[in-house]
């Protein structure tokens, strides 16, 4: 095995530059080395049912399975594809996670969160025993306002404790909960309310983003009177107290909304009268626990749905390995549940772990840059869980703001969302987790449930940026154009040969779309939709999505490939490619660049990082365009929206929806300033 290196003097490191755990944190893990992961990992994938009942008899059942823990077809050829898991049995996921906790193993009086709010004035400790209590309250509330088993909720909440009571209570009584991101437009809440028919919202009065005041229930009202006016009626709208009496004068004015006494209750005054007692609907294995909604390629978003027993068991056993949770850790994951992270990482894998985690409401950078950090001195945080976008910006700060805090409570870092270049993962390795951290780097999706290819922090000898190997149950493979199978070093597109617990069933109300989707490009497999490589040693990379795959003279190209090159050029903060067409080539690339502050843009840095480009990946590699950007079209979530990007470079005017960008003005800004040559 390759020697622990440190990373070159700039930032970079060489691909078979290798990070092997700390033996102070094999001595008690979960998973001590890599040949019990060999071990543990053959098991689950050639006798997976004897692997997977022995997670689930950890778990209370009130019926057990009659048939195959596993059944599945992925071949569209042969007929529908589906996925069955533990067919037969009967649970529910809100008692395994609450009740079980508090009854069974004595936690009721554990810290289940400690709440962080956006200012640091505003924090609060919630036992599982207090958790339990208000997860039945507000799922009386919702029996009374007439929600039955198998009503779909929307929730458009801030990352507030009302949240978690809320999906919660959706899970006791066999509603299927779906979240909206409390970032998305009216006009996004409406288009996910109408597809999946909810007949109840909870919402709150608004939220602080930093300093910045959002009024929610204005969105709220204004999505509802959409729906209204496409003959849908919500009919009740359930409001969450938050900001009042956190208003001052100059604030109170922007806050007066319309109150519809027909529909508008708030919360506070329906839970009063309402039981802290409330008897689980018992459900079976394969009842929905939850929809959400995840961007899709034509514009329309796709309504995930995940299952009840597949997502407790995966993610519950996702949560302990990958984290290597114990009893006195405490995980923190800076996610927000609108997302499938924080739903698998924050909600359902810890708190069926007995976990006690950190939920945060604020910005990385409000009221100062060392929030982050502060938080984990604050509580004491062992494992730190966030995306990639986020390390990006708070390097730009330097290691001032973070050598005022003490981060020696850490023992874990964990990174989410995309892949992570290796500067990134330098700084975040030498910086936050002072060298003696491993970095858990995983590859999954809302799609996926949980973690699929992903390091175990005390057994996985780590490279910066390769998600590493499958987890257990996760049998991926490498196809070329043509749906062959790949051996050995290769790359093409990631796909997987057979289901583990937590994989998505179906798109709500569309099963056909999610055979084309997903299985229908090549039969017999699950299509991640992302293109990846595995090196020599077996280690996987992911290089970005299939559709931002650049097809350049017959090569495939990557994204991430060509944008990790241009980011390595000391003038560049940022980088984005897409593909633009070509009369010779079929397609060049074009490429947006941010300089870092105080670096001017010149003709003499476009060539560099073209000559960049083309010493790191190859003369075919080399881009045809380079803009200068003053930002990204991103979503509120920080991903790049590459559809608006691929418009912007071919002059397309006709963007569709761009309602989920966080800053819409800088698609103008981005036409006015394109490359003159590609006129």
């Amino acid at each position: 095995m390759p020697s622990q290196v440190r990373g070159r003097e700039d930032g970079t490191c060489a691909e078979d530059a290798t990070y092997n755990p700390p033996a102070l944190l094999q001595r008690h893990a979960h998973v001590p080395d890599f040949s019990t992961y060999t071990e543990m990992y053959k098991r689950s994938v050639h006798n997976p049912q004897e692997f997977w009942l022995e997670v689930a008899s950890e778990f209370y059942w009130k019926k057990t399975p009659s048939g195959k823990v596993l059944d599945y077809n992925f071949d569209i050829n042969k007929g529908k594809i589906f996925v069955e898991f533990m067919k037969g049995a009967k649970t529910n996921v809100c008692y395994n996670i609450l009740d079980r906790n508090v009854m069974e193993k004595n936690l009721g009086d554990k810290t289940a969160f400690f709440w962080e709010g956006n200012s640091q004035a505003n924090s609060s400790v919630i036992t599982y025993w207090e958790l339990l209590k208000h997860v039945c309250k507000f799922a009386n509330v919702l029996i009374k306002l007439g929600v039955r088993k198998g009503d779909r909720v929307a929730i458009y909440l801030p990352m507030i404790p009302e949240l978690v009571y809320a999906m919660l209570a959706c899970a006791r009584i066999g509603a299927v909960h779906s979240i909206v991101f409390a970032g998305f437009s009216s006009e996004s809440l409406c288009e996910r309310i109408l597809d999946s028919q909810c007949v109840v919202l909870v919402t709150a009065d608004g939220v602080f983003r930093g300093e910045k005041p959002i009024n929610l229930k204005q969105i709220a009202d204004e999505a509802l009177q959409k729906c209204k006016e496409k003959m849908h009626h919500v009919k009740n709208c359930v409001v969450v107290k938050h900001l009042k009496g956190r208003l001052n004068n100059q604030n109170e004015g922007k806050f007066q909304t319309a109150w519809n006494s027909d529909v508008d209750r708030w919360l506070d005054e329906l839970v009063e009268d309402a039981s802290d007692e409330c008897e689980p609907e018992w459900l079976d294995a394969e009842d929905p626990l939850f929809i959400l909604y995840t961007s899709g390629s034509t514009g329309k978003p796709k309504g995930v749905v995940h299952t009840v027993a597949g997502y407790l068991l995966y993610t519950a056993l996702t949560f302990k390995y990958v984290f290597d949770y114990h009893e006195d850790d405490v995980y923190w994951s800076t996610a927000d549940i609108g997302w499938i992270t924080g739903h698998s990482y924050i909600v359902y894998g810890p708190l069926a772990n007995g976990a006690t985690s950190v939920m945060f409401e604020g910005i990385p950078t409000y009221p100062h840059v060392g929030r982050f950090w502060e938080i984990v001195e604050k509580y004491k945080v062992t494992q730190f869980y966030t995306a990639p976008t986020a390390i990006r910006l708070l390097m730009k700060y330097g290691n001032e703001a973070v050598q005022k805090f003490d981060l020696n409570s850490l023992k874990i870092l964990g990174t989410v969302g995309e892949p992570i270049n290796s500067e990134a993962w330098l700084w975040f390795y030498n910086v936050i987790g002072n060298q003696r951290c491993p970095i858990v780097d995983t590859f999954w999706q809302t799609e996926t449930g949980g973690h699929v290819v992903t390091p175990l922090p005390a057994a996985t000898p780590l490279k910066p940026g390769s998600a590493t190997f499958p987890f257990f149950g996760v049998v991926p493979a490498v196809l070329n154009e043509h749906g062959k199978e790949l051996e050995g070093e290769a790359e093409g597109y990631l796909v997987f040969k057979q289901p583990w617990p937590s994989i998505m069933r179906t798109l709500y109300g569309n099963h056909e779309r999610y055979e084309n989707t997903y299985f229908k490009k090549f039969p017999g497999y699950y299509v991640a939709g992302d293109g990846c490589r595995r090196d020599k040693d077996g280690y996987i990379w992911i290089t970005g999505r299939i559709d931002d795959m650049l097809n350049v003279s017959g090569h495939l190209l990557s994204t991430a490939e060509v944008e990790a090159a241009l980011t390595e050029h000391p003038a560049v903060a940022e980088a984005a490619v897409v593909s633009r067409p070509h009369q010779v080539k079929g397609e060049c690339l074009y490429c947006f660049i941010i300089l870092k502050d105080g670096m001017k843009y010149t003709e003499r840095i476009a060539e560099e990082v073209k000559k960049q480009v083309r010493e790191k990946i190859g003369p075919i590699a080399t881009p045809d365009f380079i803009q200068n950007a003053p930002g990204l079209p991103k979503t509120r979530s920080g991903k790049i929206m590459r559809r608006v990007l691929r418009q912007i470079a071919r002059n397309e005017k006709d963007l569709g929806d761009i309602s989920t960008l966080a800053d819409p003005s800088i698609v103008e800004v981005l036409f006015s300033q394109r490359c003159e040559a590609a006129a």
